[in-house]
């Protein structure tokens, strides 16, 4: 809702309204990160700035054997069908 709220306010802003968030923006992360170089630390803001980690999916060897037998059952029917 807030992504909306975000993008609704963006598309009605004038060129030169978004050309002063952008330089307002820059200049912001340029004073996190002299801040941060400052305290020898990284800020809580800077870490929010950062992509989050994306969590590696493990498949069982159970779920991959079920899936494997499932898909060649079906395209022994494909090429049955084919005949």
């Amino acid at each position: 809702m807030i992504e909306y709220f975000r993008m609704t306010t963006i598309a009605n802003l004038s060129v030169q309204q978004l050309r002063r968030a952008v330089t307002l923006k820059e200049k912001i992360q340029s004073l996190e990160k002299k801040l941060s170089q400052l305290l020898g630390s990284t800020s809580s803001v800077e870490a929010d700035v950062q992509a989050p980690k994306k969590k590696k999916r493990a498949m069982s060897a159970a779920a991959k054997a079920k899936i494997s037998a499932k898909l060649k059952k079906a395209w022994a029917l494909r090429k049955a069908a084919k005949k």
